[in-house]
């Protein structure tokens, strides 16, 4: 298990013990966290499980593919630096206290 941590736009803070192999959208999605809609079920297909990755961490992530870079072109108010879709980022240990904030809206 993986501990992340989901920051709401108010600032609270949520700690998410993340199965690892799951997509931190479905790690959000099993810990009812408010916000990660994810209209698409994880297809990449649609924005509305946009996250924006602490900056300590956008570095360290693998570069987001060109289908997910288009998506966020649809995304509420994206930084091109920090803004990922949490359906395309899978949880290892190598993420253990990745801390992503939830956007005020999605899409």
């Amino acid at each position: 298990m993986t501990q992340i941590t989901f920051i709401s736009p108010d600032g609270v803070e949520t700690l998410v013990e993340a199965k690892d192999g799951l997509s931190v959208m479905e790690a959000a999605r099993a810990a009812n966290i408010d916000g990660i809609v994810a209209e698409c079920g994880g297809s990449c297909s649609c924005s509305t499980c946009h996250v924006y990755v602490d900056a300590d961490w956008a570095a360290t992530l693998d570069a987001p593919e060109d289908m997910e870079t288009d998506l966020l072109d649809f995304a509420w108010e994206p930084d091109p630096a920090r803004s990922r879709l949490s359906c395309q980022i899978t949880v290892s240990e190598a993420l253990e206290g990745l801390r992503v904030t939830v956007p005020a809206q999605q899409g």
